[in-house]
């Protein structure tokens, strides 16, 4: 499995560095209106027969699904989400482990959406994913708000993403087709974007869904600040991600009004980046300063700086343990920002396994340490105590 693992995570790193997902059309699974309002956080209002392939047409003895399931904004109203579960085929019985997974940026266009691409094994995230269907685990994959579904993806909103990372647990869990157990032992997993989601579903999980059984959360690459974030990228390769940002703090929070403080050049590069996928969004993005995008600088303003730091994580103890990860050379979300937030977790008494990554940066963060990661989880399963070194 070691040899496989290390195989399959080459050509992840590949993919993260480099693939461009296709277009394609909206899921054919639509929630109505009605559904909307109706029913509880979790609760699956659409289901239709998918597939989980690593890379195109590779056989997985997996059954998939894509499903659309309520969830809640980050404001707190009603919303639905898209996702994909998928269950290995090894006639196992009983309760089987669930983990939810969140992954890193995608895009903002709904062609970039995981349910999109898992099919196709054009997903960058696919071989990683692969490592906990071989241990015989389920797998949720959320496509998050506005990702394959109407509206412009929320990209980079802590909470809404949050929940919607627990509430794909939930349908998951209430999926007939799926047979998982609603007592089920859970797992939360997420990297860069995913991080932020994972992390912030490890704090929301005691109030929000106390029902879930979390034994643990493994979570790399936190962008838990993003002012923060946003300082050390602006005009730098990662720059475009920033843009990217705004557009999504924008679409959860129309008030804000983007528009109005993008020049022309700010205006097309933002209506490009909303119909582009990740690499090549990164490509057009880089090395622009938001100076030169701007009349004004949003990010100086009150109403964005309250709004972001609504995002900023760290505000209360995750409920289970929590594996977290960063490298010392990320070139993307500075190593000091996930220091804190491990700081902020171990002073309101959380547990976590902190592991600095000492070689390599972003990218190669989330394969190096996605074994060890796994390895973490299912001790947790296996009901061993987690080690904390706060």
């Amino acid at each position: 499995m070691r040899i496989r693992s290390t195989a399959l995570a080459a050509v992840a790193a590949l993919a993260l560095a480099g693939a461009i997902p296709a277009t394609t059309a909206h899921a054919t699974a639509t929630a109505t209106a009605t559904a909307q309002s109706t029913g509880r956080p979790g609760d699956v209002v659409a289901v239709a027969p998918s597939a989980f392939h690593p890379l195109p047409e590779q056989p997985t003895n997996t059954r998939a699904w894509k499903v659309h399931y309520r969830s809640t904004t980050a404001d707190g109203a009603p919303n639905i989400v898209s996702g994909t579960v998928i269950v290995p085929q090894d006639g196992r019985s009983g309760p089987r482990p669930l983990i939810t997974y969140a992954v890193g940026t995608v895009g903002l266009d709904d062609s970039c959406a995981p349910s999109n691409n898992l099919p196709k094994g054009t997903s960058a995230e696919a071989n990683l994913i692969q490592q906990f269907t071989q241990r015989g685990w389920a797998v949720v994959v959320t496509d998050y708000e506005g990702l394959g579904t109407p509206g412009l993806h929320t990209y980079t909103v802590g909470r809404s993403a949050g929940h919607a990372v627990l509430d794909a647990a939930r349908a998951a869990q209430r999926l007939p087709e799926a047979g998982l157990s609603t007592s089920g032992p859970v797992g939360i997993m997420g990297y860069s974007q995913g991080g932020q989601a994972s992390s912030w579903a490890a704090e929301l999980q005691g109030s929000y869904a106390p029902e879930l059984q979390v034994k643990g959360t493994a979570t790399g690459g936190v962008p838990a600040d993003l002012l923060k974030v946003a300082a050390a990228n602006d005009g730098s390769y990662g720059s475009g991600l920033v843009f990217m940002a705004a557009a999504g703090q924008d679409a959860a929070f129309p008030e804000l009004k983007l528009d109005s403080y993008l020049n022309q050049a700010g205006k097309a590069l933002v209506d490009q980046l909303k119909t582009t996928c990740v690499a090549a969004g990164s490509a057009i993005g880089s090395f622009k300063r938001i100076a030169d995008m701007t009349t004004t600088n949003p990010l100086s303003r009150p109403d964005w700086q309250a709004r972001l730091n609504q995002s900023k994580l760290g505000g209360s103890a995750p409920a289970a343990p929590v594996y977290q990860y960063h490298a010392l050379g990320d070139e993307l979300i500075p190593y000091a920002v996930g220091k804190q937030l491990r700081a902020d977790w171990c002073a309101k008494g959380a547990d976590v396994d902190w592991t600095t990554i000492w070689v390599g940066g972003h990218v190669t963060g989330a394969i190096s340490q996605s074994l060890a990661a796994g390895d973490w989880l299912a001790d947790r399963f296996a009901g061993r105590p987690a080690a904390s070194n706060c």
